[in-house]
């Protein structure tokens, strides 16, 4: 027989004692970090990163930071004050007139870093893995998981569009905010080679040697936004000596950060071979159409277009519809049907998405996005990859459970002392 007792100072149990007087292990443990005798660097480390003072101002500071990004997207969008606001470390100030850059405020990385450390330090410190204090640890549980969810649909997640027309199949989409060069061999009749750089190469204007291709590219020019330069402003030649850069001219543009505007690059690209210079192209978003190329009786199409995103399934519209409110240009609903086929498992179904109504397949999530204004059998389709797309139910599970069996203990725990 043991006898056991509780410190009301602290309210956690203490180890009994044995009739042979040998210490008995708790029945619960918390872990002990509090500083005695000054603490070591660890101890106060902990002690500061569990402090409900850290929390305040961390929830302050979070705060503020949406309140300036939710203000600042009107002037740059929302793109870029996700970028500068909400996924950085540090908001920064650049000089005018200068490349210098001043941090002013922490980023919502920082402030949701520390918060994550505060709330996993301060439950270890003052609760720890007691059984009276289940429905806390639940609660903090979900909350990190939270804060990590949100973490990993930054850093995971991509989206990207699929435009269709009546009757045309796709099987990939495309990124609508970043671009890639592709060269394409069409010598093969039955299967064509595909080499892609993305736009981070491409920026650096190097040489770039890649084994697939007889010859090498030499990046000029990579203009992140160009505009066409109108013919009564042209002062000189083009940079370009092949394809339609010839004709048409452009110069760099202000980078668009508003979503419903887009930024249409341009590259200056030369083809070099061991013999000499095919020409240079300007390949750009502002070209629909791929430009030829052909080299010792190989042939290529060249192009720059969105990044895209290839899968095993494809989809083919076979009605699109737009409804409105009778007698308005409101709109009501939109939907898109679309067969969906996959070769390798012999699936073959129709599939009608509309809003609110997404078709889910794959580990992606395809909605109904949008339309084309000019031509009413067009649809567009919104296509999003995030791995931890369930997290937030998790968490705001856990957070309700949490706080039921907190309540609930707390309810049994008051019955009890009002019947004794």
């Amino acid at each position: 027989m043991t006898a056991s007792h509780s410190n009301p100072a602290t309210d956690t149990p203490t180890a009994g004692v044995a009739r042979g007087g040998e210490p008995q292990p708790p029945t619960d443990w918390t872990p002990d970090l509090t500083p005695r005798g000054g603490g070591g660097t660890l101890a106060r480390l902990v002690q500061f990163f569990s402090s409900l003072r850290l929390t305040v101002v961390c929830l302050a500071l979070a705060l503020v930071v949406v309140f300036v990004g939710t203000l600042a997207q009107v002037e740059i969008g929302l793109y870029a004050a996700q970028m500068k606001y909400f996924r950085s470390l540090f908001v920064y100030w650049q000089v005018p007139g200068t490349p210098m850059r001043i941090p002013v405020m922490p980023g919502g990385y920082l402030v949701g870093g520390v918060l994550l450390i505060n709330l996993i330090c301060a439950h270890a410190r003052r609760f720890g893995f007691r059984r009276d204090k289940l429905g806390l640890l639940l609660v903090h549980v979900g909350l990190i998981l939270l804060l990590l969810g949100q973490l990993a649909t930054d850093l995971l997640s991509v989206e990207s569009a699929m435009r269709l027309t009546e009757g045309q199949s796709k099987s990939y989409s495309e990124d609508q905010r970043h671009s890639e060069l592709a060269i394409l061999e069409t010598t093969a009749a039955d299967a064509n080679q595909v080499v892609t750089i993305p736009e981070s190469v491409l920026a650096r204007k190097q040489e770039l040697r890649l084994p697939q291709l007889p010859f090498t590219i030499k990046l000029h020019a990579y203009w992140p936004n160009s505009t066409s330069v109108p013919p009564a402003a042209v002062t000189g030649p083009s940079l370009a000596t092949q394809g339609l850069g010839v004709r048409t001219q452009f110069r760099q543009a202000p980078l668009e950060t508003r979503m419903d505007r887009r930024n249409v690059p341009t590259a200056y690209v030369e083809l070099m071979t061991p013999t000499g210079s095919l020409g240079t192209w300007a390949a750009s978003l502002w070209f629909d159409p791929p430009q030829p190329v052909s080299y010792e009786g190989r042939t290529f199409e060249l192009a720059l277009r969105p990044v895209r995103y290839y899968r095993p399934v494809s989809l083919e519209l076979m009605k699109f519809s737009h409804d409105k409110y009778m007698g308005t240009e409101i709109p009501k609903n939109f939907s898109s049907r679309v067969r969906l086929r996959q070769p390798e498992t012999g699936e073959n179904r129709e599939v009608l998405i509309y809003m609110n109504n997404p078709l889910r397949y794959g580990g992606e999530t395809f909605y109904q996005s949008g339309y084309d204004e000019r031509d009413p059998r067009v649809t567009i389709l919104q296509v999003v990859r995030n791995p931890s797309w369930l997290t937030p139910y998790f968490s705001c599970t856990l957070v309700g459970v949490g706080l039921g069996v907190q309540f609930l203990t707390h309810l049994v725990g008051f019955v009890k002392r009002k019947r004794a």
